[in-house]
């Protein structure tokens, strides 16, 4: 007997009142545009031209967006539609059942918590970089990165107080790097040399320091193809990788309880944060590498190494300072979205219940959102964790696979179901959707499938012991389109 969460159900909840409604459309695009605006623009970019794809990192950057893109607008359709906390954990309870439900909200809470890990310690070393403070507590060398557990605390205190307080620091801290991509733009642009994009798409070759077939592409180990770098493929994997960049956009849909119009305000905010970034990744990577020789680029600041090698040191400056606001935001918002999350999936059971509360006079899922800093927190203190970023792109690409099946299998179950959006050309979009998504899947490296098998392999553990019992379903105070009266 599978367990279907009913539509009707998940609507019901848009009234339970215990998660304010504050949030608007620009308060929307404002969180999206604080996630998706931050490692990727500021490190990633350099990374992977110099790693993987040269000058046609920003043809990277424009396939991650087609994808990130065809997958956002599934998104804004089953967000406007079914507008609840929970997001693509609440879409696969809804269509596919509440194993893949399970699934999938321990995929995101992987996703996010590690992102913001990984973000934390990003911000830890750019502070230290730009007050030349100590590298024994801030910093990827530090034994125990206070920096990093610092900048958790005080941005959970805010995440907990409320949501209309931390859209109002996102937003403020958006326009900071927002503007620091456009001085970006508007400065550098006079100092590319065509020499440095040509060819665009360099010719493969084998890597110079291979790392053996656990880190090839897995798509390069399953048919036994030699591994490479650049050309074609180089390009491809690089995709993958600064997938990751796009990632945050989901987020949104976990604000579907706190947005005042969410049939309306949930897909601007998705799409129009999407549109802005993509822009901005595309133009910021272009004038990366056009400004210095891909093989030169420095990976630990890429951005104000280029500047400080044409003289522009005050613009470097500024990007350290852009860095540091950018990546507060996208922890900011990363805290909110685990928040939502673990407080969707204890509101079924499948988590303790007490994480499916929200603070009465705050009206935030402050318990889950606690404990979710807490573990990032350990994590960013004490872990190097570098080499799990992948981690947080195979993340969403699978959750984002799930959402476009959703999308056709939802309009087949429940026709009447008002559509505020609807996807175009469905059901072919969405599986092309899913198919360019898994694709992309398959560009990672076979150490990060393994640990993100791992991972599933606990959370499912951690299911049939625990979630499956607890479940509503099991406590038999829910309905479900598939239970038997």
């Amino acid at each position: 007997m599978r367990r279907t969460l009913d539509v009707d159900e998940v609507l019901k909840r848009q009234d339970s009142g215990e998660l304010k409604r504050r949030l608007k459309g620009r308060d929307l695009i404002g969180f999206g545009v604080g996630i998706i605006i931050g490692t990727g623009i500021f490190t990633l970019a350099g990374v992977e031209a110099k790693t993987h794809a040269g000058p046609s990192v920003t043809l990277s950057f424009v396939l991650g967006a087609v994808v990130a893109g065809m997958a956002a607008l599934c998104y804004a359709e089953l967000a406007s539609s079914v507008p609840t906390a929970g997001s693509a954990y609440t879409y696969a309870f809804a269509t596919l059942g509440e194993t893949f439900a399970w699934i999938i909200g321990w995929d995101l809470l992987l996703e996010f918590a590690l992102g913001a890990a990984v973000v934390s310690r990003g911000w830890s070393g750019y502070l230290a970089n730009l007050m030349g403070l100590s590298p024994d507590w801030f910093g990827e060398d530090a034994k125990v990165n206070i920096g990093a557990v610092a900048i958790i605390a005080v941005l959970t205190v805010i995440a907990v107080i409320g949501i209309k307080e931390s859209a109002r620091v996102t937003n403020l801290l958006v326009l900071v790097k927002v503007a620091v991509c456009v001085l970006i733009l508007a400065v550098g642009v006079f100092y590319i040399r065509g020499e440095n994009l040509t060819p665009f798409i360099p010719s493969a070759q084998s890597p110079t320091d291979s790392a053996g077939t656990l880190h090839q592409p897995i798509v390069q180990a399953a048919l036994g193809l030699e591994q490479s770098v650049y050309g074609i493929a180089g390009m491809v994997t690089a995709a993958a990788v600064v997938f990751f960049a796009y990632t945050g956009f989901e987020a949104l849909a976990n604000l579907g309880e706190e947005t005042v119009n969410p049939k309306r305000d949930l897909r601007v905010g998705i799409l129009g944060a999407l549109g802005v970034c993509a822009l901005l990744y595309i133009g910021v990577s272009l004038v990366l590498t056009g400004m210095v020789p891909f093989t030169e680029i420095d990976t630990g600041a890429p951005l104000a190494d280029a500047f400080d090698r044409v003289g522009q040191h005050w613009v470097g400056a500024l990007i350290s300072l852009g860095a540091v606001t950018g990546l507060t935001s996208v922890m900011m918002v990363e805290l909110v979205t685990i928040g939502r999350i673990g407080f969707a999936m204890g509101r079924d059971g499948l988590l303790p219940k007490k994480f499916g509360t929200a603070h009465p006079r705050w009206g935030t899922p402050h318990r889950m959102t606690i404990a979710g800093a807490v573990l990032i927190a350990v994590l960013a203190a004490f872990v190097p964790i570098s080499e799990l970023a992948d981690m947080v792109s195979i993340g969403a690409l699978s959750a984002m696979i799930i959402v476009a099946l959703a999308v056709p299998v939802l309009r087949k179950r429940r026709p009447d179901l008002e559509r505020p959006f609807t996807v175009p050309f469905s059901p072919y979009l969405p599986i092309v959707a899913a198919l360019a998504c898994f694709y992309l899947m398959l560009n990672l490296d076979v150490m990060t499938w393994l640990r993100f098998a791992a991972w599933l392999v606990l959370g499912l553990l951690i299911y049939v012991l625990y979630g499956r019992k607890h479940s509503r379903f099991a406590e038999g105070d829910v309905s479900s389109t598939d239970r038997p009266s």
